[in-house]
């Protein structure tokens, strides 16, 4: 069997600041005997949660009711302004590891609800990156402001402020893991009832990349292997773009998750979301490669 993998994958640049933040932190806190949270999972990869646990990170839903001497990392995907002022009321030392293109889409919404805009957040509803942005435009009162994840929820949500306000200055940002082709598409949903949708690029770079460097290895290989978290946003649309090629094609967590039939190619690719980390990537590489 021949492995190719994608020109570009594993962890991009916020990911891998998020790692190493939390990463120093937990040496520094063991030398003072401090304890460290992290608010929600930093990342999407469970692996990279349970070695960051190991060193003594753990991970809450909730912040510490008595926190003491202890320090809270500010997970990749950002939170909301309300629960940063929440931390730093209670005095608890903040490690903030937003990936810095998602704290600029938090930045920029802020800035078009204060110039009167009306606000389309394309992206998963729950996803915990759209949660910390909501939170920013609610801190300004946004008068309009909706979550919508595909074509149709854009074009239903258009034509309600349409019918409230059909002159309304809007604007559409995306989840930064979001692809291209959804974007465009919920951006011409909007448009045929706003013309004037100022589309703002908030898709992350390093996302492009392995989008496009998974579908340039589909041309190459029999089937495909995606490595990543199954939580992970990014991770899932790599597997969105193989299923759509018709290639045979699965996401994993780990090595002991090939599928039996896949050694059975000539070819095969592996391709890795923003938060996969190398040794996971070359784990997997060289189970396929025995």
């Amino acid at each position: 069997m021949k492995v190719i993998r994608a020109r570009t994958l594993g962890f991009c640049m916020g990911v891998r600041r998020a790692v190493e933040l939390a990463e120093a932190e937990a040496r520094r806190a063991s030398v003072e005997g401090a304890s460290v949270y992290s608010l929600g999972p930093l990342i999407h990869n469970p692996k990279v949660l349970a070695d960051l646990k190991s060193m003594g990170v753990h991970n809450i839903d909730e912040l510490p009711r008595n926190p003491g001497n202890c320090s809270v990392i500010i997970r990749a995907h950002g939170i909301e302004p309300s629960v940063e002022s929440e931390l730093r009321n209670k005095g608890i030392n903040i490690v903030d590891a937003t990936c810095p293109n998602v704290k600029a889409s938090q930045i920029k919404a802020e800035e078009l609800v204060q110039a009167g805009y009306c606000l389309f957040i394309a992206g998963e509803v729950n996803h915990a990156e759209i949660i910390g942005i909501m939170g920013y435009m609610q801190a300004c009162n946004a008068p309009f402001c909706k979550v919508v994840g595909n074509t149709l929820e854009a074009g239903k949500e258009a034509k309600k402020l349409y019918g409230i306000n059909n002159d309304a200055k809007t604007a559409l940002l995306g989840q930064t893991t979001i692809s291209d082709d959804e974007y465009s598409a919920i951006a011409q949903a909007v448009g045929l009832f706003f013309p004037n949708l100022e589309v703002i690029q908030t898709i992350c770079s390093a996302t492009k990349d392995r989008q496009n460097a998974l579908r340039d290895l589909l041309e190459q290989v029999d089937a495909v292997i995606i490595a990543g978290g199954k939580d992970s946003a990014n991770t899932r649309r790599l597997l969105m773009i193989a299923q759509k090629s018709g290639i045979p094609s699965v996401l994993i967590e780990e090595k002991g998750q090939i599928p039996e039939s896949f050694y059975s190619y000539n070819t095969v690719g592996l391709c890795a979301g923003a938060s996969t980390p190398d040794s996971m990537i070359n784990e997997i590489e060289l189970e396929l490669s025995k």
